[in-house]
């Protein structure tokens, strides 16, 4: 199925739709889980059903893998706020960035798609990375 001449209406590029689309695809909730597997179970074959016991391996997978997706995006909130929370120590030191383009005092410490970034006096942003250095 192929849709053409759609574009966003609200504030979201078509960058961000993708991302939103991507995450949503990759989540499967329990009704979904119950309803794929109730089309399973009426579409065996008769002759040879399948067993119970696979049905519960399967559900058990499932539940697994729920709780992994959920224990990693807990892990991800954790090293976010300790990132920002080591950035925070930042203010008011002199920042410069790992290529040494960038220089200045930080005044406040953002999270930004790549990670922690610094805004600097000017306006400028340093992201906090390998060979940024700190003074």
């Amino acid at each position: 199925m192929s849709v053409s001449g759609v574009s966003p209406t609200t504030g979201t590029t078509s960058a961000d739709a993708t991302k939103n689309t991507a995450a949503k695809s990759n989540t499967v909730d329990y009704d979904a889980f119950l309803t794929l597997l109730v089309a399973q179970m009426k579409n065996q074959d008769p002759l040879n059903p399948t067993d119970s016991t696979e049905f519960v391996s399967q559900l058990a997978t499932f539940s697994s893998v729920e709780q992994a997706v959920q224990t990693n995006t807990k892990l991800d909130s954790m090293m976010t706020v300790s990132a920002l929370t080591q950035a925070n120590q930042l203010i008011g030191r002199t920042v410069t960035s790992a290529d040494g383009s960038v220089s200045g005092v930080v005044t406040a410490v953002r999270v930004a798609d790549g990670g922690v970034q610094a805004v600097l006096e000017g306006g400028d942003t340093v992201m906090l990375q390998s060979g940024t250095e700190v003074e």
